[in-house]
């Protein structure tokens, strides 16, 4: 593929986000592997990058190969063995791993919002550009209603 195919394949593409999910105690359940199945089986996100580490108690990092995550009980991550994008690297891996515990593992998701594409390329065709964007994660709001703001 060429240069030129990559970008024009950009260029159709939603928003791209990604996850750091913490698994406490490296228990990796697969409890919501089906909601992620649901949302790429219906066309909301489609999976670009899906990578696994561990940070044992004295701080050391290491990938975790889907195959090799069955005896910590999380088998059904296989149906995403093998994607990988190249968006996600070895640096962006340690940066997830600064953002979990020792002791504990996570899984790093990057996803194309592929419900957003239709909009994205019609804003793009306008010439307009996102210039920012953020997430509010639920324990702020959580807070927030707490204390009444």
């Amino acid at each position: 593929m060429s240069k030129t195919d990559d970008v024009s394949e950009f260029e159709e593409m939603g928003p791209i986000d990604y996850v750091v999910i913490e698994f406490p105690g490296n228990r990796m359940t697969g409890e919501g592997i089906p909601l992620l199945l649901d949302l790429v089986d219906r066309g909301v996100i489609r999976i670009l990058d899906l990578a696994f580490i561990r940070k044992d108690t004295d701080g050391t990092v290491t990938a975790v190969a889907v195959e090799d995550m069955d005896a910590m009980g999380a088998r059904e991550f296989a149906v995403f063995q093998g994607a990988a994008s190249g968006l996600l690297d070895r640096d962006d891996l340690s940066e997830a791993a600064n953002a979990i515990e020792p002791g504990n593992s996570a899984g790093v998701i990057v996803y194309e919002n592929t419900w957003a594409a239709p909009l994205a390329r019609a804003w793009r065709r306008g010439g307009a550009q996102m210039v920012a964007g953020g997430r509010i994660p639920v324990q702020a709001l959580l807070a927030a209603a707490e204390s009444g703001a």
